[in-house]
């Protein structure tokens, strides 16, 4: 299995209450029902207000390469994370378990 972990950051001067941002989370969010490779999803909203934390994060599982490669293909995904490219940032990290 592999391990897909990714933490957003709004750009300055937006807020998650931004319509943008709010748009992008719900895309994310209804990737769990969208992407038949995904074996594990959670996502949702930072609730700590720590200068060095990131505001939004996924949790994700899949069961190989082939399927990570496929998952971050797939079009429900390349259009939620399009949408975050004109709000925000990102850092990955995937890793096997």
């Amino acid at each position: 299995m592999i391990r897909h972990l990714v933490l957003f950051k709004l750009n300055e001067g937006v807020g998650r209450d931004d319509p943008r941002a709010v748009a992008g989370a719900q895309a994310f969010s209804a990737l769990r029902d969208q992407i038949e490779e995904l074996r594990f999803w959670e996502c949702g909203w930072n609730i700590t207000d720590r200068p060095i934390a990131y505001d939004f994060a996924i949790n994700s599982a899949v069961e190989d390469r082939d399927a990570l490669k496929r998952y971050l293909e797939h079009p429900a995904h390349q259009a939620a994370a399009a949408q975050w490219r004109e709000f925000g940032t990102w850092v990955i990290a995937d890793y096997e378990f």
